[in-house]
């Protein structure tokens, strides 16, 4: 299968960001989770709506009590009234006040010795109670709650609850405000021959129950914003660093200091961050030993130019001087042979060179190796073998050995290793070629009769410019980069390739081919 290739510049629509791309992690991070008190500081919008509850359960009862009232004082004696008035406000907890017709203040129970309803100077009160109703004046302002009338008593008996009263012939309510924010509650009731009934009650009452819950209120909620913000912090210490280092060290990579950067592997940490800084490492070190393999590749191409060049320029050297006929042909012998050399030399370094990235970008496709094997040996009997060397190919005909992959450079590889066996290869010898399914892998055979490689070499081998030539073959002929290109070639497929001793102890070499088969993948 072909390796998926990832974009710089494109990027997927369910990892983009739009504005919060903008914003750093950390603060993304608090931001979230202060988002999510924001939603538990709501219960104060919660105190505000069982406040106004409260609030109006209260009028309610304001209104029933002075109905109440009114029906007591109409029907006691004239002689009893103020009695009765004193014993009323105190059960009820409220300032009852009679006028006349004419709103002259006829009975008043605070005035009768019972001082229950007492408004406070807000001026006298500790700091506290200051902060408690600034508290109320910024929750009542960002709830949007309607704010009463100012509470002003009045000397002269001009009431609104008095007068609707008198209009409506029913109960009239209205709730103040105390110059301390407490609720203030009047309720107004009609008697006999124009007089009126007024009763006052102070709901401090409600005010104290919504402070104390909203002070607990708080509490709670400073406490969870302090643990919040703690674990905001570590959770972006534990997250937000490592990227950092990440990203500063992926930085150096990139401008060229590879060798000298060592990218944090978090070996403790088994979460994504750890598998991104071990993913980041390992590819720094591919990335360096990439740019190694580069860096002696460059040199032994170097190496492996200079020999026929030097060689070209001393014979070419020598055309001018020597006059016999039969030395300038042996040197324009040297000549061709060192054009050809250098040919094949700059051909394979070419597709070595671009090996790797033709590979990165090639689509893998079903491919029969025992079709292709056949195929190969085909096209070389039709070539004909001067040094009549057989090759037998051993496989199951009604066994498909298919594979994923690129058929030309697979094919490439199975030349390579036919050439190099018919190059060790004795006159009139055999080359034993054999394919068969090894589980979920292709396993191919290459068996020669030469003289085998030794134990020591069999890895140098498939390094580039490493080869161990048959004895009598002419230096230059091979480029040393078959077997190297080979190799590449089959991991690029996700296969193996490695050479063995035979098993029959006979001489010679034996390379081995893996590669995994298509419905295995």
């Amino acid at each position: 299968m072909a390796p998926v290739t990832d974009f710089p510049r494109s990027e997927a629509s369910d990892l983009a960001l739009r504005w919060s791309g903008r914003v750093s992690l950390t603060r993304r991070i608090l931001a979230v989770n202060i988002f999510a008190l924001a939603l538990l500081a709501g219960g104060f919008f919660y105190l505000d709506s069982y406040r106004s509850r409260l609030l109006d359960s209260r009028v309610v009862q304001a209104a029933r009590e002075a109905r109440l009232i009114a029906q007591a004082i109409r029907s006691a004696a004239p002689a009893d009234r103020a009695a009765l008035t004193v014993r009323l406000a105190h059960d009820s907890d409220s300032r009852i006040r009679v006028y006349t017709a004419d709103r002259t203040l006829m009975l008043d129970s605070q005035a009768l010795g019972i001082r229950n309803v007492v408004l406070r100077d807000p001026d006298e009160e500790m700091w506290g109670q200051r902060a408690a109703r600034f508290l109320d004046k910024v929750i009542d302002t960002v709830v949007g709650a309607a704010r009463p009338p100012l509470f002003r008593d009045r000397a002269d008996g001009s009431w609104p609850d008095i007068a609707t009263a008198h209009a409506t012939s029913a109960i009239a309510t209205t709730v103040w405000r105390a110059p301390d924010r407490t609720p203030v509650i009047t309720a107004a009731s009609e008697l006999p021959g124009g007089a009126a009934l007024l009763t006052t009650m102070s709901a401090r009452d409600i005010t104290d129950t919504v402070r104390v819950e909203r002070f607990r209120l708080g509490v709670v909620l400073g406490a969870v914003t302090l643990v919040s913000i703690l674990l905001s912090l570590f959770l972006a210490r534990t997250i937000v660093r490592p990227l950092r280092r990440l990203a500063r060290a992926a930085v150096r990579v990139r401008l060229g200091r590879a060798r000298e950067v060592v990218v944090p592997r978090l070996p403790t940490r088994r979460d994504e961050i750890g598998m991104l800084a071990r993913a980041l490492s390992d590819m720094s070190l591919a990335l360096r030993a990439r740019i190694d393999a580069t860096e002696a590749f460059a040199a032994d191409v170097t190496h492996e130019l200079k020999n026929p060049l030097a060689s070209l320029r001393s014979a070419t050297e020598s055309l001018e001087s020597v006059k016999d006929p039969e030395l300038q042909q042996r040197l324009l012998a040297i000549v061709r042979d060192d054009v050809q050399r250098l040919d094949r030399l700059i051909t394979d370094i070419s597709e070595a060179s671009r090996l790797d990235a033709q590979l990165s970008r090639a689509k893998f496709d079903p491919v029969d190796v025992g079709v292709m094997i056949d195929s190969l040996l085909a096209q070389r009997e039709a070539r004909g073998n001067e040094r009549q060397v057989r090759i037998r190919f051993d496989r199951r005909p009604d066994q498909a050995l298919i594979v994923l992959g690129e058929g030309a450079r697979l094919e490439r590889v199975f030349e390579n290793l036919i050439d190099n066996a018919m190059s060790f290869s004795p006159d009139n010898g055999v080359i034993a070629i054999a394919a068969q399914r090894q589980a979920d892998m292709l396993e191919v055979r290459v068996e020669d009769e030469g003289p085998g490689v030794p134990e020591d070499a069999r890895d140098a081998i498939f390094r580039r410019f490493q080869s161990i030539r048959p004895s009598g073959e002419t230096f230059g002929e091979h480029s040393g980069l078959g077997l190297a290109i080979a190799r590449t070639i089959v991991e690029a497929h996700q296969g193996t390739i490695m050479v063995e001793s035979r098993e029959d102890r006979m001489s010679g070499a034996r390379f081995v081919v893996r590669l995994p088969l298509a419905e295995a993948r």
